[in-house]
């Protein structure tokens, strides 16, 4: 039996997570087998109340499980949204998620601000690297509130990190036959340039069958727009993942379609959209499930039911054929109503 711990989050979170949750049964039920699904007092709103973001022996608690589903964080209430470094950034650091894996799917051409596109020409996976780079939070302020303040965030980046990640990027094009594309500012950043392009040269000599370049990111955030179809695998440093990963979503949709994954291979695994909490939007019914419910499908895949996640994925497909969505996507449903529909979709 697997055990799941759920953070629902702040905001939107909770209401798309309780969709992902209502598909995770569905699926368990179907295949006769049990998940053992615990949510967790987590965010915001336990924040605000006790003054606690979470306790080490939770953090202990949460790392024995078998994966974990996280809702979106951030709360206008929390000056600094501290509850959700502590917790989200506390997870991915401390359980040494170092792999944070994003793919982009073009579900429909009618979704992407790109004209002439079709779902064959945006297949991107992003490979993240998760515990280093510049959120590590190293740096500080120096005479702060004054006109001579000084900010200094520092990007840390070691070899063991970067080799990582790379191998997990190698191992991953390899195994789907794909391109594999670094991406870094190494014109602009020499020093950890310099530690990434040499590891990906040294990494690169044990996978001669792996076809692979390396663009700089700001040249690749354009030609990501220009020619999505030439990008299949890429893998970048801490930020230019996240930024370059949320701009392959606008690709295909929106936030509301962009799930992620973050890993240490044989470990347990966190799972999340990639969406914000949009506290506007909490308890409306309009926020887009679909992100939330593709993130349940890489959990299904991490939890060996490949098949599951499959069929996951097919039933959001069909309902954004159907045009039975929430209104970001053009649909009037509401966010349950879509969650109760991809069940159906799923069969009895």
């Amino acid at each position: 039996m697997a055990r799941i711990a759920v953070i629902p989050g702040d905001g939107i979170g909770v209401d798309v997570t309780r969709e992902a949750v209502k598909v995770l049964r569905h699926v368990a039920a179907q295949a006769d087998t049990r998940f053992e699904l615990t949510e967790w007092d987590l965010g915001a709103e336990r924040y605000l109340r006790t003054g606690t973001t979470i306790t080490p022996e939770e953090m202990r608690q949460l790392g024995e499980h078998d994966a974990i589903l996280l809702g979106a964080m951030g709360d206008p209430r929390v000056p600094g949204n501290q509850h959700a470094r502590d917790i989200l950034l506390g997870l991915r650091f401390q359980l040494d998620l170092y792999i944070n894996l994003r793919p982009v799917r073009l579900y429909d051409p009618r979704l992407s601000p790109l004209r002439d596109v079709t779902p064959e020409d945006i297949v991107i996976d992003v490979f993240r690297e998760n515990t280093e780079g510049v959120y590590v939070g190293s740096g500080g302020n120096f005479k702060a509130g004054t006109p001579d303040e000084i900010a200094i965030e520092e990007d840390i980046n070691t070899r063991k990190g970067v080799e990582r990640i790379l191998r997990a990027a190698f191992e991953f094009a390899r195994a789907n036959g794909r391109r594999l594309t670094l991406t870094d500012k190494a014109n602009a950043m020499p020093h950890a340039g310099a530690l990434w392009r040499r590891t990906f040269a040294d990494v690169g000599a044990e996978y001669p069958d792996v076809e692979r370049d390396a663009m700089y990111a700001d040249a690749l955030a354009m030609e990501m727009i220009r020619s999505p179809a030439r990008w299949q695998v890429i893998v970048a440093p801490n930020l230019f993942g996240d930024l370059l990963s949320d701009l392959a979503a606008g690709l295909v949709g929106g936030l509301g379609l962009a799930p992620s994954a973050s890993l240490h291979p044989g470990r347990i695994g966190l799972f999340e959209p990639v969406h914000g909490s949009a506290p506007d939007l909490a308890g409306t019914g309009k926020a887009n499930p679909l992100a939330a419910i593709l993130t349940a499908a890489m959990l299904l895949e991490h939890l060996g039911r490949p098949e599951d996640a499959r069929r996951v994925d097919a039933a959001v497909r069909a309902v954004i054929d159907e045009g039975a969505t929430t209104p970001d996507l053009g649909g009037t449903l509401g966010t349950s109503d879509v969650g109760d529909r991809v069940v159906a979709l799923l069969g009895p």
